[in-house]
């Protein structure tokens, strides 16, 4: 893909036929805050034109890298030139390219062995268990005992630890996702990151990670759905600039995702069973314990270096000393592509995750070009969420502008407006300033805000708005909640459905019900975020003894702080 400025293409037919007009068509008249009389001008049309042409058959599910999603990004970049932003990629472009390693398991290759005994017991790839492929290494194999290791969280400031009173050097830790319910809703979020997990388990001296399914894991996603994606699609890592995939450790030479039965039988006359593991960990008790079962991981795995770019426009503040400063607004352009048929149907179309999202923040994009705030803001539309948040986390690690200038990230991601929407849930501004601001632009469009109502999701963490967190950006990231305006509609149950039977399916598409006005009282609330956020006097702040705050905001003061090598 060229990183020069797309022309405005055919696609764009699209919002000239619906719309009627080449320009933005915002009045640049603004209320006391900025936003009231731009934020009316925001049109369910355009919306409705971005999403059927990024959730169309022919973007092929916009799979990271692949021909559709570089079209998505063409047509993205097309949308920021009509509208008057600035380019903000690289060499004076729309683009960011990012760097990806990708690894493919090589399906036949897996192997998992369980050795009791004298007996060994070959176990069945995606029957009984899930693999992926090394970020690096073509063939990688384990023999260790396996330890069982709770969730394989170490929080001691918060009186709990997993690897208490177990030595797991040279072992295979056994764990569950997420983190114990003991721990409060922040601590919660922060170690059930695999990365945080990796690290310590890394530092532990562990040599594999067996993953284990909690009973929730059965209920939302049942083993079918699991074996439906397993080894059909490469895994892929950002490389940094010393040409190594972030975040990898080559200590881990094994890991596998094991299903409940698998797990049960591997539990089996050890000193604690399935069920008691699950008990446990739901209890958030401490039980950790070897297995004294041995088990040996063995893949090969194929490598190959690609790009994918992030599409970045900027609307130019209006003040001549805050337009140094950054709001950033962000959403995950990509998808999953073409995958196992459903019905027939192999095309992972990914309307509500993530084109709606992406949607939703051109037009953002279009009101706010047309009447800038004081402060500068960015428009982001990111690659490889899906892989791992992995163009978020690359422009976080390497901005286009000075990472300490960016005050804020306002982020998108898969909204739903299956029914007339009363409340939105604000992950993450809670912890910041941001919440107020926030509240304030729900309230204002006749939303609620309303608290995590899943918790044990850690969704805070799940989504693109942790790559700017874990940067020191305060951050929040808005989706619709379970209340709906109409008494006979149960929202939850209707959310419930949506992520059992459509998230992650080709079932994800242009045929699904948005309610339109929901769709636009909240792009309302969105776009009104920024204008408070652009126009405040003050930069946002986290909250005082913020637990986010100070795990990575204070962090990273300290390492500017620290002299650099020369």
């Amino acid at each position: 893909m060229s990183k020069a400025k797309p022309l405005l293409s055919v696609p764009l037919l699209l919002l000239v036929v619906a719309c009627g007009a080449s320009d933005n068509g915002v009045s640049g008249e603004a209320g006391k805050d900025g936003a009231q009389k731009p934020v009316a001008s925001i049109s369910a049309e355009r919306i409705r034109a971005h999403l059927e042409y990024l959730a169309d058959d022919e973007r092929e599910g916009r799979l990271t890298g692949e021909p559709g999603y570089l079209a998505a990004a063409d047509y993205v970049a097309a949308q920021f030139e009509q509208y008057g932003l600035e380019p903000g990629g690289e060499d004076e472009g729309w683009f960011q390219q990012v760097p990806l390693q990708s690894y493919l398991i090589d399906s036949d290759s897996t192997s998992m062995i369980a050795h009791r005994d004298g007996e060994d017991r070959q176990l069945v790839y995606r029957d009984d268990y899930s693999m992926g492929g090394d970020p690096v290494r073509s063939e990688t194999g384990v023999r260790a005992e396996v330890v069982y290791a709770g969730y394989g969280v170490h929080a001691p400031e918060f009186g709990y630890s997993d690897y208490e009173d177990v030595d797991v050097e040279g072992k295979i830790i056994a764990i569950f996702g997420r983190a114990p319910a003991v721990l409060s809703h922040n601590e919660r979020a922060y170690y059930s990151s695999s990365r945080t997990k990796y690290q310590e388990a890394v530092k532990r001296g562990a040599v594999g990670i067996i993953s284990l399914r909690t009973r929730y894991n059965e209920e939302m996603f049942p083993w079918e759905r699991v074996k439906e994606m397993t080894g059909k699609k490469p895994g892929m890592s950002w490389v940094t600039l010393s040409d190594t995939p972030e975040g990898y450790h080559p200590e881990i030479k094994g890991a596998v995702y094991l299903s409940a039965a698998a797990a049960a039988e591997l539990f089996a006359g050890t000193p604690i069973s399935f069920e008691e593991a699950l008990d446990a960990a739901e209890e958030g008790k401490v039980a950790s314990v070897p297995l004294g079962v041995e088990v040996t991981l063995s893949r090969r795995t194929q490598h190959e270096r690609i790009s994918s770019p992030n599409v970045i426009g900027i609307v130019r503040g209006s003040d001549p000393e805050l337009a140094s400063e950054y709001i950033v607004y962000s959403g995950h352009l990509d998808g999953l592509g073409r995958g196992e048929a459903v019905d027939g149907d192999d095309i992972y179309n990914g309307a509500y995750d993530n084109a709606i999202g992406v949607s939703l923040l051109l037009e953002s994009a279009r009101i706010m070009a047309a009447s800038p705030p004081k402060r500068s803001v960015i428009f982001i539309a990111v690659t490889g969420e899906e892989k791992g948040l992995l163009g978020s986390d690359y422009f976080a690690h390497y901005p286009t502008v000075p990472i300490e200038s960016i005050v804020a990230n306002v982020n998108l991601d898969m909204t739903l407006f299956l029914f007339p929407v009363a409340d939105v849930i604000a992950f993450g501004a809670e912890h910041s300033s941001l919440e107020p601001i926030v509240q304030e632009a729900l309230a204002a469009e006749g939303f609620e805000l309303t608290p995590d109502p899943m918790p044990q999701e850690v969704v805070f963490i799940r989504s693109d708005q942790y790559s700017f967190v874990r940067q020191g950006v305060p951050a929040t990231f808005l989706v619709t909640g379970y209340k709906s305006t109409d008494a006979s509609i149960d929202g939850e149950a209707a959310v419930i459905n949506f992520r059992k039977q459509h998230y992650h399916r080709p079932s994800d598409d242009l045929s699904l019900p948005i309610d339109w006005d929901s769709a636009v009282r909240f792009a309302r609330a969105n776009t009104s975020i920024g204008y408070k956020l652009g126009n405040a006097t003050t930069r946002p702040s986290w909250n005082e003894g913020d637990f986010f705050g100070e795990k990575f905001a204070k962090a990273r003061m300290r390492q500017v702080a620290e002299p650099q090598p020369e």
